[in-house]
């Protein structure tokens, strides 16, 4: 079984793919089916690995949007032909960077 520290290493991964694409901006975005699919697809991983990290561990960083992220992952799998790509956006563009922030926070209190 997987520990939390190798799934807050996922959603950081995930983040990293995501950020390889996003830096070509919004319109490469809109324009672009694959890239669309790429950011749906990892911001479901992150979504996933955060719904299995421990309680403990998402109690501890309240923080983190945990149930937010963990919303996302449920529209973006289960709602799939409703996905707002402006939402994904925004996703990746202003909620990114703080989660990314965050979750490297932890894994250094975790390495302690």
């Amino acid at each position: 079984m997987r520990d939390d520290r190798e799934k807050l290493q996922d959603i950081l991964e995930a983040i990293e793919r995501i950020d390889r694409y996003a830096v070509q901006g919004r319109q490469a975005f809109e324009q672009n089916e694959l890239i669309q699919t790429w950011f749906t697809q990892n911001l479901q991983i992150i979504g996933e690995a955060s719904r299995s990290l421990s309680s403990a561990i998402r109690d501890q960083y309240p923080v983190v949007p945990w149930a937010k992220i963990i919303g996302m992952r449920n529209i973006l799998t289960h709602n799939y032909f409703e996905i707002d790509l402006d939402i994904v956006w925004v996703a990746v563009e202003e909620e990114l960077p703080s989660l990314k922030q965050s979750v490297e926070t932890i894994l250094r209190h975790l390495s302690k």
